[in-house]
């Protein structure tokens, strides 16, 4: 499976009612974290298809990125059954970001 980029529009039929664990990214494409741990979420999504990875540009999506708060990117939210369970700020490594999905 490959990395779903997501808008409002479809957040909630593909993030919050899947029924897989949902790694989300909150990223803008000036960010150079965000380009370094792009690759790496790619691989996950690659290699884990119990896993949903998605992208949430932050500078075309304000009111997602206002609902969850974001004020430094890369912000990386997990969500279980619509929830946030887990979230972490800036680059990590893949061992990590696998770590926060559990």
């Amino acid at each position: 499976m490959s990395v779903l980029h997501i808008g409002k529009a479809e957040f909630d039929e593909k993030i919050r009612n899947s029924e897989k664990p949902v790694l989300v990214d909150f990223f803008a494409t000036w960010c150079g974290p965000c380009k370094m741990i792009a690759p790496i979420l790619e691989e996950i999504a690659e290699e884990h298809p119990e896993y949903v990875i998605a992208k949430v540009n932050v500078d075309e999506e304000p009111e997602l990125a206002k609902e969850f708060k974001i004020m430094s990117i890369p912000a990386l939210f997990v969500l279980r059954d619509g929830e946030v369970t887990d979230k972490a700020v800036g680059y990590r490594d893949k061992d990590a970001l696998l770590d926060l999905l559990g």
